[in-house]
């Protein structure tokens, strides 16, 4: 029987039933075509593929075009899943405009299900501009990849108690502003 495929409600009813939800990274069709058969429910074209794939120093040079293209051929392979495109740095950064018109290439040029970027309080209006253009958020907080260059390289986040209280600050207003 073939699965049907993997949406916002399948995963709502999924965690009422507290059944375990699989998600896996993924950047290329052959990977993709396993994680399906392996019913993966929801997968991350992660922008770590400038490191992983490409090896890049950091995944700052990762460009939306790249991002498109892996995430098409993720679509291609895992047809059902629920596909997540991470937008790469400075595509939602320099204005809300961009944001979402680059968030509704990940949906309409990808394929993409959602799409996910980082920061806390900051991006906010962005989240929001993003989600009233229909497209689902993910956010990321806390340990912030594109953000390195402030944090000092790969370090914990939140060991403080001012630090993890601005993190619990953080996921309130992405969660406020809809992701």
């Amino acid at each position: 029987m073939e699965r049907k495929k993997i949406t916002i409600h399948t995963l709502k009813e999924m965690q009422a039933r507290k059944e375990p939800i699989v998600m896996l990274t993924c950047y290329d069709y052959p990977m993709a075509l396993l994680e399906e058969k392996a019913g993966v429910e929801i997968i991350l074209v992660g922008d770590s593929l400038g490191m992983t794939v490409y090896g890049m120093d950091s995944t700052l040079p990762v460009t939306m075009d790249m991002m498109i293209n892996h995430a098409k051929a993720v679509r291609k392979g895992a047809p059902t899943a629920y596909l997540v495109g991470d937008m790469p740095y400075m595509s939602y950064q320099v204005s809300k405009e961009e944001a979402v018109r680059n968030a509704g290439r990940f949906m309409a040029e990808a394929g993409c299900d959602c799409i996910k970027l980082e920061g806390g309080q900051e991006m906010a209006d962005t989240i929001q501009a993003i989600v009233r253009a229909s497209i689902p958020v993910m956010g990321h907080i806390g340990l912030t990849p594109q953000s390195l260059a402030q944090l000092g390289g790969f370090k914990a986040q939140g060991r403080t108690a001012e630090a993890a209280l601005k993190l619990v600050e953080d996921a309130k207003a992405i969660e406020q502003a809809g992701a």
